[in-house]
């Protein structure tokens, strides 16, 4: 081993386990997000019990689409499963991502673009090519065989395409522990890829993008699309044996997430952007998908300060967040 790498690795091993450092992050998060779940469980009954009501009905009707469903792939489960786990999510990925890229290329219409975080910037987007190749591959040679090894452990320990649909609580339960366990692995990994001993190797090509788009949310070195991108998203049903069909709704959520996290738009009544957006700007602040671990490591005290927080909101007006708490004047030098 040459003395640059030991002492690259002899920094990355200190200030791990350094007091503040990132092992020390993660027990501190341990007893948080533990007591959290807690908290959960406890509380469960009484939270979705009137969900569970509204859904009344409906959950018949859904029981029975998956019947005909299952009927008709019967004997054929692999492959139900993997149109469930692969097909849909990529088709959510790539259907709201070439809208957004048709967007980006065009910088049309002038009613999207308006909401464009980043006001100066991609505008419009003069390359896609290199991006979108990067991407493709990381889904066809590394996500899709992923997912082949989730079915071999999913089947190896029941079956994922079982007749009978999971009850709303369930699955809503199931979905919250996956975005959970999601922000703690993300984070760490994240956080984790950042440290200059790794950063300049890896996840530096991620962050050639400033004022990130959709697409280039899974624009990644391999390794990094591997431990950050794929396994905290897709650990979650392996863990619990979900059904199929909770495994799909995550998977296609996960990914329609992270596109708006990075599309650059601050649209009405979508999920807000900013926190993300403000971490490809700035580099060093907000490494968590929800932001509960960036507040509780203090990872996101500076974007506090900003107006992006301000604007870190649910948009519920046609007025762009960008005009109603513009950004204050730069100062002329």
């Amino acid at each position: 081993v040459r003395p640059s790498h030991r002492q690259s690795l002899s920094s990355l091993g200190s200030s791990l386990e350094a007091p503040g450092g990132l092992l020390d992050s993660v027990m501190k998060a341990v007893i948080v997000i533990g007591s959290g779940l807690f908290v959960l469980a406890a509380f469960g009954n009484s939270l979705t019990w009137h969900l569970q009501r509204f859904w009344g009905a409906s959950g018949d009707f859904w029981q029975n689409q998956w019947t005909k469903v299952h009927q008709r792939w019967e004997g054929h489960e692999t492959a139900l499963f993997y149109a469930g786990a692969m097909f849909v999510p990529f088709a959510a990925f790539w259907g709201s991502n070439l809208l957004l890229m048709l967007v980006d290329y065009t910088g049309m219409p002038n009613f999207i673009t308006r909401y464009r975080i980043q006001v100066d910037k991609n505008n419009p987007v003069q390359s896609l090519r290199h991006a979108v190749k990067t991407v493709v591959f990381n889904q066809l040679f590394i996500s899709a065989p992923m997912v082949v090894v989730c079915w071999a452990v999913m089947f190896s320990s029941g079956n994922p395409c079982g007749p009978e649909l999971p009850t709303f609580h369930r699955g809503l339960l199931e979905m919250a522990f996956c975005a959970v366990l999601e922000e703690l692995l993300f984070y760490y990994s994240h956080r984790l890829f950042h440290h200059p001993a790794l950063y300049k190797h890896f996840h530096k090509q991620h962050h050639e993008w400033t004022a990130p788009i959709g697409v280039v949310s899974l624009y990644a070195h391999p390794l990094e699309h591997v431990l950050s991108n794929m396994l905290p998203a897709l650990i979650g049903p392996v863990i619990l044996g979900s059904h199929l069909v909770t495994t799909t709704l995550w998977y296609a959520l996960a990914l329609v997430s992270t596109t708006i996290s990075h599309c650059g738009y601050h649209l009405p009544f979508l999920p807000s952007p900013e926190f993300h957006d403000y971490h490809h700007l700035k580099f060093n602040q907000n490494f968590g998908v929800l932001g509960v671990l960036d507040r509780l490591h203090g990872t996101d005290a500076n974007f506090r300060k900003t107006k992006a927080y301000e604007r870190h909101t649910l948009l519920l007006s046609l007025t762009p967040l960008t005009e109603s708490i513009p950004d204050p004047p730069k100062k002329v030098q």
